[in-house]
């Protein structure tokens, strides 16, 4: 397949990674612009349509700009849907430079690339994902919706591997869905489901992007 000469970005910046386990940690953020999905809660929802078509070159010298002033090995490539374009010469251009990759996905797409790290989050209705992700996910974040019930709590905890976290995200660390993450996690240790944690969004926490 030929290789695409530009890739629609909506942004890149530095920050901290502020969800997930490695969140603290400084990263640089790739925002791949488009969308599969259209869930309701999105909090990106500018990166649906709104972007730049840049070379691998023109991304590789911004990375570099930024991280002369910001140094960091982490690179995040986030959306939208970062898989939803062929990103696999940008991946190993990286990879060939000592970063080290973390893709945030929907899961409903897969690309067989170098990543060190993909943070899955399905989403409503079905909690669909790509079945490549069972082995190669190394978190599951499951974004609290008013709906959410035990049931897919139950499923994702059967289907992924115990060492495979589970992590219950409030939407925009809103009150109510911090209560109920809370609600279905004393649940899941009522029913002796391991490995599920309550996961708030560190950046919206200390006012960072």
């Amino acid at each position: 397949m030929q290789q695409p000469r530009t890739l629609k970005i909506s942004e890149i910046f530095p920050s901290l990674q502020g969800e997930g386990l490695r969140q603290g940690e400084p990263t640089l953020f790739i925002r791949f612009s488009g969308c599969n999905l259209r869930c309701r809660f999105c909090d990106t929802k500018y990166a649906w349509s709104e972007g730049k078509e840049l070379s691998v070159e023109e991304i590789f010298q911004k990375i570099e700009s930024i991280n002369k002033r910001l140094p960091t090995r982490w690179i995040c490539f986030t959306g939208g849907e970062p898989l939803l374009q062929d990103i696999k010469k940008l991946a190993l251009r990286l990879k060939n430079q000592g970063f080290k990759i973390q893709v945030e996905t929907n899961a409903t797409l897969y690309q067989n690339l170098p990543v060190d790290w993909y943070s899955i989050s399905p989403k409503p209705e079905q909690y669909f994902y790509h079945p490549q992700y069972l082995l190669k996910a190394k978190e599951v974040k499951v974004i609290i919706v008013k709906d959410l019930r035990m049931e897919v709590i139950r499923r994702l905890r059967k289907e992924f591997p115990d060492k495979t976290p589970l992590l219950l995200q409030p939407q925009g660390n809103r009150k109510w869905s911090i209560r109920l993450g809370l609600k279905i996690l004393k649940k899941s240790a009522e029913e002796g489901l391991e490995n599920i944690r309550l996961s708030l969004q560190l950046h919206r926490m200390v006012g960072i992007r």
